[in-house]
């Protein structure tokens, strides 16, 4: 019986690390996402990391990756800024990647 406990619990850490790892890989493409439409808006320096900020945040309104999404497109489009959904989607699947890649090698 303790052999069934002891993989029970090596299941259950591994899903506590899946879990996290995967937590702060959406925050960093979340924040590296930021930065890029920070650049398309013209925000640099103290600017930028604050909207890299704001959009790390906009994460917390709802599961799933459509606040991040809405808050970013909308921000470009307020500022008259020609980018499509498309192009911001395509960012957020290609950020997704680096940001996992940076997580991994930290």
């Amino acid at each position: 019986m303790s052999g069934f406990k002891d993989r029970e619990k090596g299941f259950e850490a591994k899903f506590a690390h899946d879990e996290e790892l995967r937590f702060k890989v959406v925050a960093r493409r979340n924040k590296l996402l930021g930065l890029w439409a920070a650049e398309l808006m013209g925000l640099a320096g103290d600017e930028a990391e604050a909207y890299a900020k704001q959009v790390v945040r906009a994460d917390f309104e709802e599961p799933g990756d459509e606040d991040v999404y809405r808050k970013v497109f909308g921000d470009l489009e307020a500022k008259n800024l020609d980018v499509s959904e498309h192009r911001v989607r395509r960012e957020m699947e290609e950020l997704m990647g680096t940001a996992h890649d940076q997580v991994t090698t930290e």
